[in-house]
Formats: C-alpha cells, structure tokens, sequence
C-alpha cells in the first residue's frame, strides 16, 4: 500500500474518532483505559487530559511507554471488510504550563464538552510523541506507518 494511502487513512481515523484505548504499565501488570484523544495534523503528536489521581497517570510518571488503539468499528458484520485499527507506539508526558496551550486549544476544538475537565487543577494534558503508527485494514492488511521526523519537513 502505498505511503501516502496510509497516511490519508491514519489522518481520517484521526479526526473521526474521539475515542481511544490507551495501554499503560506499572512493571508487568498491563493496564487500560478509554480517553478522549486528538492528534496534530502532522500525526506527530496525540494528547489526551486525565486527573492526577488515576491509575494511568500513576502509570505514566513510572513508564512513559504508551500505546493507543484507535478504530472505526461499528460492531456490524461488515468490520470485516471494512474495519480500520491503528495502534499508536510512543513515549508520554505531562505537558508543561509554558507549552501546554496550542495542544489545549487543539483538543477543546475536538472536545468542547471537555473545557470543565480541563480546567481542574487536578487535571493534567498529556502529550504522546510518537514514534509509529501499526494500522490493520481488512484483518488482513497491516502497514507501518513512521510520522517523517520534524527536522526533515
């Protein structure tokens, strides 16, 4: 497939669904959870915001190693056919103050409903740099997608 084809269909997911599963680790015990996401136009960067006082947070001072699981099924007989999964591989970070507001303006455009959330001083805005897209077309049809490093645009 070609480079440019994967691109076109990691940005549509991207833009489209607001969900994601995002695996975290404490040592060998997986954990998951569901967060609202939205990802830069360069597919760089992913951030999602979670309080302070959550398992996943506790799990990302410890291991900045994330992955997301981003998809468009619908739960009908034809995800067969026609079904998308991208699996997101990158580090994680709490944003700082100083950085924190482009990606926060970016997010609330995706999620308005979010703007209460956001606000809580209990409340952090992670930042996922990633480092590769595994996208899973058919069942059948994976592609790696790596976003071209920021210094070679």
């Amino acid at each position: 497939m070609e480079n440019s084809s994967v691109i076109s269909v990691v940005q549509k997911l991207m833009q489209t669904q607001n969900l994601a599963v995002l695996g975290t680790s404490n040592g060998d015990t997986p954990h998951c959870s569901i967060v609202n996401f939205s990802a830069t136009d360069d597919l760089h960067s992913i951030v999602f915001a979670t309080y302070r006082d959550t398992r996943k947070y506790a799990n990302l001072k410890n291991n900045r190693r994330v992955s997301l699981l981003v998809d468009n099924r619908s739960n009908q007989e034809n995800d067969h056919h026609q079904a998308v999964a991208i699996t997101v591989f990158g580090n994680a970070r709490e944003l700082a103050f100083e950085e924190k507001a482009p990606f926060l303006l970016h997010h609330l455009i995706k999620h308005p409903s979010l703007v209460e959330f956001t606000d809580s001083p209990n409340c952090a805005l992670i930042l996922v740099e990633v480092e590769k897209y595994y996208v899973v077309q058919q069942f059948k049809i994976v592609t790696e997608l790596y976003p071209t490093p920021l210094d070679k645009q």
